[in-house]
């Protein structure tokens, strides 16, 4: 595996020989903006594999996206090659539907160190839950950005992200109430603890989510990518696109439904992702939201 390589994919030229902030936040950047969180192999009867080798070749090789277990892996690897001080975390997922964080650790996220400051790392959750920044490790601080303003708070030793987001203009009338909006104004996200972690410790959650017919991923075709001003998502065949603070503090979504001559060159075009074997789009459990 070449660090090379990977610069090239997501298309990171800058200097990288101080381990600061600065420089971690750049290619958190980057990642997020070349490498699409996508499960589209389930939905193409391919394996979402989880070894660091696969996975290299799979995002940075053949140009794919990935979920979480492949996405923060990667970065995980470089950001280690740098020399940043870099841990492997899991955490549950708020289901907004069951009103709960999931029974077991499905996220892998990232701690990292710089000059003994802690940093909450993430570049694998999709559509406007994606932060843009690394998030420094402070309980009840907001953090504003781009997306949204983020928060951590801390009880009994567990975390807990959330974020407040703006106000939504959405055109599309017919989308006004679809479940892939966010109704509230303050989102739960994720909660997780700082107990070390290894990719080990997310096999069986990569079958599962993989194999079991309940799995959201297994019931919903997902491809997230984030812009210079937004995001573009993917969802079955709706095409969303997010323009984040468009005006007054509001945010501009937009959607449309996709026939199924259009979306591979969606794909290609918008996500930068030419697909070796046929997409069976599917949503018919809505999970994540826009």
């Amino acid at each position: 595996m070449d660090i090379e390589a990977y610069f090239e994919r997501i298309g990171y030229q800058n200097p990288r020989n101080k381990l600061d902030l600065q420089t971690l936040t750049e290619i958190l950047q980057h990642q997020i903006r070349a490498i699409p969180f996508e499960n589209l192999n389930i939905h193409c009867g391919e394996p979402m594999e989880l070894s660091l080798e696969a996975t290299f070749h799979h995002i940075v090789r053949k140009k794919r996206g990935g979920w979480c277990l492949q996405v923060n892996h990667l970065l995980y690897w470089a950001l280690t090659m740098l020399g940043f001080e870099t841990t492997m975390l899991g955490g549950c997922v708020y289901i907004p539907a069951a009103c709960k964080y999931s029974n077991s650790m499905i996220h892998l996220l990232l701690q990292v160190t710089i000059s003994g400051k802690k940093y909450i790392v993430d570049s694998a959750f999709p559509f406007s839950c994606q932060m843009w920044e690394p998030l420094e490790l402070t309980s009840g601080k907001d953090q504003p950005q781009v997306p949204a303003i983020f928060r951590l708070a801390e009880e009994n030793g567990t975390w807990y992200l959330e974020q407040t987001k703006r106000q939504e203009d959405v055109p599309n009338q017919e989308f006004v109430n679809s479940n892939l909006l966010e109704k509230n104004k303050h989102r739960k996200i994720y909660s997780f603890t700082l107990e070390p972690r290894t990719i080990e410790d997310f096999r069986s959650v990569s079958a599962h989510y993989q194999e079991s017919p309940t799995s959201v991923m297994t019931n919903t075709s997902l491809c997230s990518l984030q812009t210079q001003e937004g995001v573009h998502g993917l969802v079955g065949t709706i095409l969303a696109h997010k323009k984040f603070n468009y005006k007054n503090n509001v945010d501009l979504v937009e959607f449309k439904t996709l026939k199924e001559g259009e979306i591979e060159e969606v794909l290609k075009h918008v996500f930068g992702i030419h697909l070796e074997t046929k997409l069976m789009p599917k949503c018919s459990h809505v999970f994540f939201t826009i």
